[in-house]
């Protein structure tokens, strides 16, 4: 295989010191809908932990749990991470009561519809977990009461996560298919989401113009769209179906918008993975991803077996924890040859 040259672009990637100031300023801006206890306690945090926060987790007369890129903690109230729950602030029924009232307006009447899914999107792309009692008609949930506990997951873009895989996604300066295997929690919608900014802005050092870009958002966690509006940046070239089933919105799409590309998370469903052929008899380049910790797994599930032996992915992407969130630690092409062998992040 010829010498691929990876994309090092100093404008490309913020410095630590920016990109730890651009990751307390996002946690600052959620701040304020949280109660002043719970406010002070997290305002308090260190600013390496603070910058790279994922989730916030109240749980009603339970100890206030945080967790990052790297680990997860109990915070007392000065601020401070402990390990013992005795030591943590107690999250209190006032608590939670005056957090689900900020965050959602004062409004969970008109979010029923959201409430059914169990999470709500706010402002900035920022994703709201609730638990408790589940209203339940003819087998349905119709929505959520009595709360107990909320999951508020953080959404940041993360620009340059990117630039060292890009160069080996393009040919003659059109994108090609593309699938991310990832297991939970290693980075794979951030990774995602920057391919889509790429892809739709273009890359001038690769002399890629971009093309135009069609997200079928199902669970408002690419473009963490509010009010119809991508909140994280995807370019802009690129049209978001919000809160759509990923089946109907690729088709949706196509048949509306004229995508070169059409990018979503997460697919796997047997009617996702048939309307894949119809994108493809369309001239539409895909860019997905999949829950599998490898290729040997992803080829044992229903459906896949026969995708991957069609050579129908051109790329495929394997992520890891192996230096963090984010590592890429394997690329390979449609027939499963390897590109290159990680672990490597960005």
């Amino acid at each position: 295989m010829a010498a691929v040259s990876l994309l090092k672009e100093k404008g490309d990637r913020p410095a630590a010191g920016q990109k730890e100031k651009a990751g307390v300023q996002v946690l600052e801006t959620v701040l304020v809908l949280l109660p002043a206890a719970i406010t002070d306690a997290l305002a308090s945090l260190p600013d390496h932990i603070k910058a790279c926060l994922e989730e916030i987790r109240l749980r009603r007369q339970r100890p206030l749990h945080i967790r990052w890129a790297t680990g997860e903690s109990w915070v007392a109230a000065g601020g401070g991470l402990v390990e013992e729950q005795a030591r943590a602030y107690i999250v209190t029924p006032a608590d939670l009561s005056q957090a689900i009232q900020t965050l959602t307006g004062s409004s969970l009447y008109a979010l029923e519809e959201e409430l059914r899914s169990g999470y709500l999107t706010i402002s900035g792309g920022h994703r709201v977990g609730l638990v408790g009692e589940a209203v339940v008609r003819q087998g349905e949930i119709q929505t959520l009461k009595n709360f107990s506990g909320l999951n508020l997951r953080l959404a940041r873009s993360i620009p340059g996560c990117a630039s060292g895989l890009i160069n080996f996604l393009l040919a003659q300066g059109r994108p090609l298919h593309t699938l991310i295997l990832s297991p939970p929690r290693c980075g794979k919608t951030t990774l995602l989401r920057e391919l889509i900014r790429l892809f739709s802005t273009g890359v001038p050092q690769l002399k890629y113009t971009g093309v135009n870009v069609g997200v079928v958002d199902e669970r408002s966690e690419l473009a963490g769209c509010w009010l119809g509006m991508p909140q994280l940046e995807v370019g802009p070239r690129t049209d978001v179906l919000d809160r759509c089933p990923k089946a109907a919105g690729m088709l949706m799409l196509l048949r509306s918008m004229g995508p070169e590309l059409i990018a979503t998370d997460e697919i796997g469903r047997p009617e996702e993975l048939e309307i894949l052929q119809d994108i493809l008899n369309a001239g539409v380049t895909l860019l997905s991803s999949v829950h599998a910790s490898s290729l040997a797994e992803l080829q044992q599930r229903p459906g896949w077996g026969p995708l991957l032996e069609r050579g129908l992915w051109q790329r495929l992407v394997v992520l890891g924890r192996t230096l963090g969130p984010g590592t890429i630690e394997a690329v390979y092409n449609g027939e499963g040859r390897l590109l290159r062998r990680g672990p490597w992040r960005g």
